[in-house]
């Protein structure tokens, strides 16, 4: 296995500066560990899909109780109906900043890859197929909860 960290940091980096910036918190990196596969753990799940020098997909996903606290952030006065119709939208806004970030690390570091635009997935009533393959799985904490960061690249 061999996913190099010159491609999985700046979408550590990316997800760090804005849960910084945005929501005022810090996320602190958790133990890493292999996966089969990109499979969420979470209830919501951020979708990335990653072609150019490298292929893949990068897969965030975090719990209702995290998301709703997103929600109360980003969109502040909204109702819990409110925010069970709209979080997607919400969560969206945030992986479209995390992307918007990750590919200006990119840029700046010189490498060449596309970004898809991100997917929003509830876990509970969905069925996700990814990519089949060895994945580096990382948890992020938060006093909002627990982020976790798949990474399938080859």
């Amino acid at each position: 296995m061999n996913i190099n960290a010159e491609y999985v940091n700046p979408f550590l980096e990316a997800a760090s500066a804005v849960f910084k910036s945005v929501m005022n918190v810090d996320l602190r990196r958790g133990k890493m560990i292999i996966k089969e596969n990109p499979e969420p753990s979470h209830d919501v799940a951020i979708i990335i899909g990653i072609t150019g020098a490298i292929n893949g997909e990068v897969v965030y996903s975090m719990g209702y109780s995290m998301v709703t606290k997103i929600a109360e952030i980003l969109a502040p006065g909204m109702t819990e109906e409110q925010i069970k119709t709209e979080y997607k939208d919400i969560v969206g806004e945030l992986a479209n900043m995390i992307t918007g970030n990750a590919m200006n690390l990119f840029a700046y570091s010189g490498k060449s890859i596309d970004i898809t635009t991100p997917t929003v997935v509830d876990g509970k009533d969905f069925t996700i197929t990814l990519v089949q393959q060895t994945t580096l799985g990382i948890n992020l904490y938060s006093p909002m909860g627990q982020l976790e960061m798949n990474v399938a690249l080859k």
